[in-house]
């Protein structure tokens, strides 16, 4: 007998917040890189900006699961990270980029992402589509069948952006994704980043304040694992005056804000 489906059954799901975090505590071996973090992001392209110490590789190695919070609470897509079953559905919509991701080197760029769609429980049927298209939407679609081992630095990145997409994740987390990247392709990047925004939550690690003033809808900025300020880039840029260090009201609101949260400047 058939059964009717209903709308709700088949509505795209919903959920208050992408990424929740109350009270976030990570472990980086034994010291606490995460330290009672609140954080609230949605559909858009988020910039984490902080100093290096700060805890942002850290904090996004458990926001993709890697690592477990020491304590507090964290849900991802509305799924609590501490039940197996919203775990699984979690990695199934998750896209990640690290900053040092490993591959079998005689792997084809295309046989390397193939491997990270079947690792995500895409269907069989729909696997060399998305690999195309994810291939083809970082520029190397002419390097398809090509070694991972004799690729250049940039190609590398861009084969690593490539896997982390290629489930169309409703939540992207890149670390220092632009690293090898020219300046021709960092504004590539600074496009699809502003595309697969428009549906997903997408949170860019990265030293780079240009990238994020540039690129993001919203910044996040932490020092010793804390919230130090959340705000969109045109806010950002307000923070800061002429005697800020940088080269850039956004890096100036950056140093600005850095330097109050630590009580050397007034707020």
């Amino acid at each position: 007998m058939v059964r009717t489906v209903s709308a709700a059954e088949t509505a795209p799901a919903t959920w208050p917040w992408l990424i929740h975090a109350e009270q976030l505590v990570v472990r980086a071996g034994r010291q606490v890189a995460v330290n009672g973090l609140d954080l609230t992001l949605d559909t858009g392209v988020h910039g984490l900006l902080g100093p290096n110490g700060a805890g942002k590789t850290t904090l996004m190695r458990a926001l993709a699961t890697v690592v477990n919070p020491a304590s507090g609470r964290l849900r991802l897509l509305g799924q609590s990270v501490t039940d197996p079953a919203g775990l699984r559905q979690v990695r199934r919509e998750l896209g990640y980029l690290p900053q040092h991701f490993g591959f079998y080197p005689r792997f084809t760029v295309r046989e390397f992402v193939e491997y990270v769609a079947w690792l995500k429980e895409m269907p069989k049927s729909a696997i060399p589509g998305a690999v195309q298209r994810a291939v083809e939407r970082v520029g190397l679609a002419d390097r398809a069948d090509t070694r991972m081992k004799t690729l250049s630095g940039g190609m590398l990145r861009r084969a690593g952006i490539a896997q982390a997409i290629v489930n169309e994740p409703r939540l992207l987390l890149l670390d220092e994704p632009t690293v090898g990247l020219d300046p021709e392709q960092r504004l590539d990047f600074r496009h699809l980043l502003r595309d697969v925004g428009v549906d997903s939550c997408v949170l860019v690690s990265t030293h780079l304040v240009e990238d994020v003033a540039a690129a993001c809808t919203d910044v996040v900025l932490i020092d010793a694992g804390r919230l130090v300020w959340q705000g969109t880039p045109a806010q950002l840029a307000q923070r800061g005056t002429a005697g800020d260090a940088g080269d850039s009201a956004t890096e100036r609101g950056y140093s600005a804000l850095l330097r109050a949260h630590r009580g050397q400047v007034p707020a």
